[in-house]
């Protein structure tokens, strides 16, 4: 199997835009993920978001995770919380954060909501689309939605028995992932296989979600995805999810349905209100998505 693409933003806007653009297009149409280095956001600061979320995890979730985990037979063998960043931020009512803690984490998502902007825009240039398309196409009455899922994956004592996060594709569009550089465990799907995402210093993962499955009409698909449970270490996932506001209407672009036809393709994805998709995935995550367009398709139709 070839090798899980690894790919330099550094000359993105210089003479190696056209290979850097291929690179994009085939990890997106053959993959749904890849690992970005070399992306504008600061080794430093990087180094600054794992040291304040370790230390967090040991302070306050560690033991409330040993205490719930021996209570409870878990479905997930994670500890988790969430950040949200837009419309508006949450993280003054997320219990037990410290200062530092909030002026890192907020000054990392004003980084990542950028290179998300730019990611999306690559793509717009890739599939035809003008540029902002994609953000627009994101953004409803309030903007886009933009937040953060803080997980911690502790040692499991028998991972044969419960996975650290079952298999799954993403609801929203894209999501941009700082995983641990030394505890491995994300794997996705490739061609009937599970692949390992390598764990690589200061690299930023990112994977498609549903809604661009959607909107390229197929062209890109989200991919499904799992954490494994291991013995030994902690794994951090801060992974962080660009994702259209709740009241936008997310369907096919124009463009690409024509195109598709042009090709003899005749499959049209469906057109919906976010918030209602999302309804309908809080409910059937941990399915196939196939149906949940299927779902999506029958209620425009009624």
């Amino acid at each position: 199997m070839e090798n899980f693409p690894v790919i330099s933003l550094e000359n993105v806007n210089g003479n190696e835009r056209k290979a850097i653009l291929d690179q994009i297009e085939d990890a997106c149409k053959n993959w749904g993920f890849f690992e970005l280095v070399n992306h504008g956001i600061e080794e430093e600061l990087l180094d600054r978001v794992e040291r304040v979320n370790k230390e967090h995890y040991r302070k306050c979730m560690e033991q409330r995770f040993k205490e719930f985990a021996a209570s409870k037979a878990l479905l997930d063998w994670e500890s988790t919380f969430f950040l949200r960043h837009l419309p508006e931020s949450n993280i003054s009512e997320v219990p037990d954060l410290s200062d530092e803690y909030k002026d890192v984490m907020k000054e990392f998502a004003v980084k990542l909501e950028i290179l998300a902007e730019q990611l999306l825009d690559l793509l717009c240039d890739n599939l035809g689309l003008e540029k902002g398309y994609l953000k627009n196409g994101f953004s409803g009455s309030r903007g886009p939605s933009f937040g953060t899922k803080v997980a911690n994956y502790p040692p499991c004592p028998n991972p044969d028995l419960v996975k650290g996060l079952r298999a799954h594709t993403d609801a929203g569009g894209i999501i941009l992932l700082l995983q641990d550089d030394k505890v491995s465990g994300l794997q996705l799907l490739k061609d009937g296989k599970w692949v390992d995402v390598p764990p690589m210093r200061h690299s930023i993962v990112v994977n498609l979600g549903d809604q661009i499955e959607v909107i390229t009409n197929g062209k890109y698909k989200s991919v499904e995805h799992r954490v494994i449970a291991q013995t030994n270490g902690t794994r951090m996932s801060i992974a962080s999810f660009y994702n259209p506001g709740s009241d936008a209407v997310i369907y096919p672009a124009p463009s690409l349905l024509e195109q598709k036809t042009e090709e003899g393709g005749n499959k049209e994805y469906p057109k919906f209100v976010f918030e209602d998709y999302m309804k309908l995935y809080a409910a059937l995550k941990f399915q196939a998505k196939e149906p949940r367009f299927q779902a999506m398709m029958s209620v425009v139709e009624a």
